[in-house]
């Protein structure tokens, strides 16, 4: 995350706000920006092997 991103977050928020609600809304953003940056790089899995390591996970 840049910090244009936490400003644009920041000015997105209302007037009072909790924290915490800030907080989980730049987690919530960088954790988005992760996941596309794994599918830029192929840093994924088929759906099928989602449900085989989710199937061990559960047993």
């Amino acid at each position: 995350m840049n910090k244009q991103a936490a400003i644009d977050s920041l000015k997105d928020m209302p007037q009072d706000f909790e924290l915490d609600e800030l907080i989980e809304r730049l987690v919530v953003l960088e954790k988005i920006e992760k996941g596309r940056k794994d599918v830029e790089n192929s840093r994924t899995f088929s759906h099928e092997e989602a449900k085989s390591k989710l199937n061990k996970w559960l047993k």
